[in-house]
């Protein structure tokens, strides 16, 4: 089922992780629609948002929570075959003991009411169930999976690559003087390196003009950190990936984040390139206008804004003051 049509139907046994599942299409860049109406289902594919042309793939979970309305998705499932409609069906499955105790541990009532105990429910839902499961492109066994493991499923399933391949790298630039980012998984203070904005020419520029850039990156201590975050980012990126995480956001701070945390993050990013091909890189606090009133010194430290120059001697360390 690599590279699956544009609409996927997920149905199963209740219990089986349907919710888990439609979570981790999310998560995938599928459109998820929950316990949709089956009479419904051949209209999907017509809406002009999430039509085949406009890339968007979508996952319609549906079980017998429909109650008699389930009846129609035989039916249903004919008419996308009449209309060709690419599609294929992910049937969910789990045996009887592990659905007996999921539902006692949630406590949640059967969707199906015929008999009397939880066994005899899911006996029931079986024989209701016996026909689509034959019909399902894919039947996935969900007894002894984690959640984890059933997202790192469905991404082989859906993508045919793994959560590690699919990882999204976010490398970010921001100033220490403006917060730092509440998303960031990893974080980088880079403020040990000279500041930009004590040289005259290019206090008005940033990281991303070629002279600030060469400014920062000239220095040896820079190029070994950029190999460094590097290295260390891709040597433990499947550790990332296989918490079921779909992106992995690494901060990197300066002072007042336009001039050494932009060149050090577009660096950053085009050496984990080589290696990880999902990887963005923005910059937090860079459009802040170094000539807007009252932020003329944005990369100067704070406390420090009125000050002209530094002193001699922390120019020549690096340090900010």
């Amino acid at each position: 089922m690599t590279g699956l049509p544009h609409l996927l139907v997920v149905t199963g046994m209740s219990g089986a992780g349907k919710t888990l599942a439609m979570k981790a299409l999310e998560d995938l860049d599928f459109f998820c629609i929950d316990n949709l109406p089956p009479s419904f289902l051949p209209q999907v594919p017509r809406l002009q948002h999430l039509a085949a042309d406009s890339g968007r793939r979508v996952a319609v979970a549906m079980d017998v929570r429909g109650g008699d309305l389930f009846a129609d998705l035989f039916d249903a499932l004919d008419t996308l075959q009449a209309d060709a409609v690419p599609h294929r069906i992910l049937f969910l499955d789990c045996s009887d003991d592990i659905l007996v105790r999921r539902f006692s541990e949630t406590r949640r009532r059967h969707p199906v009411d015929e008999g009397r105990s939880l066994f005899e429910h899911i006996a029931a839902e079986r024989r209701i169930l016996a026909g689509l499961r034959d019909r399902a492109d894919l039947v996935l066994d969900t007894t002894g999976m984690t959640g984890h493991d059933l997202k790192v499923r469905l991404a082989r399933i859906v993508t045919g690559r793994s959560l590690e391949e699919g990882l999204e790298v976010d490398v970010v630039s921001f100033g220490f003087k403006h917060g730092v980012p509440l998303d960031a998984d990893l974080m980088f203070d880079v403020r040990f390196l000279p500041n930009p904005f004590y040289e005259a020419e290019l206090r008005p520029l940033t990281g991303l003009d070629s002279p600030v850039r060469d400014y920062v990156l000239e220095r040896p201590e820079a190029a070994a950190f950029v190999d460094d975050v590097a290295r260390f980012v891709m040597r433990w990126l499947p550790g990332f990936a296989a918490t079921g995480r779909p992106r992995l956001t690494i901060a990197i701070g300066c002072t007042g984040g336009q001039h050494r945390s932009v060149a050090l993050t577009e660096a950053i990013g085009d050496a984990i390139r080589t290696g990880h091909p999902f990887v963005d890189t923005r910059h937090r606090d860079m459009p802040r206008s170094p000539d807007a009133p009252g932020d003329e010194r944005r990369d100067a430290p704070p406390g420090d804004e009125r000050r002209a120059a530094p002193r001699g001697e922390d120019v020549a360390r690096g340090r900010d003051v």
